[in-house]
């Protein structure tokens, strides 16, 4: 009798995805959140060259609204798209006007945190 009901628990197959899909979901999950914390870390670093490139060419060209370095910089974070703060430094470079700017970018990752240096310079004559 216990060999009879051994044999049929062996040869049911009634929880197999359910024990498949247990075993592959933490990664599936995984490769979701790494995947959107990849398209944050794009999108800040394209925002970051965005506004550096555009508060160097205000310092340049726009002689009323980029007068001065504290402008330059409050004009710069208004033109940042992206996540955290960073921190912008407009100056008067050899090149012409010269904006430049850091971030570091953390993430929380399941075991981790993860912090990522970013910076951009801008010069624009």
């Amino acid at each position: 009798m216990i060999r009879a009901q051994t044999a049929k628990l062996i040869a049911c197959t009634g929880g197999n995805a359910a024990v498949e899909l247990a075993m592959l979901l933490p990664a599936l999950a995984a490769l979701i959140v790494g995947g959107i914390y990849a398209g944050l870390l794009v999108y800040s670093i394209a925002g970051l060259h965005s506004a550096v490139a555009q508060a160097a060419r205000c310092y340049s060209v726009s002689a009323t609204q980029c007068n001065d370095s504290s402008t330059v910089q409050t004009y710069a974070q208004s033109q940042y798209y992206g996540i955290s703060t960073p921190t912008f430094i407009a100056s008067a470079g050899s090149c012409g006007h010269q904006v430049s700017a850091s971030v570091t970018i953390s993430f929380n990752a399941v075991l981790t945190n993860v912090s990522v240096p970013v910076s951009a310079t801008s010069c624009f004559p």
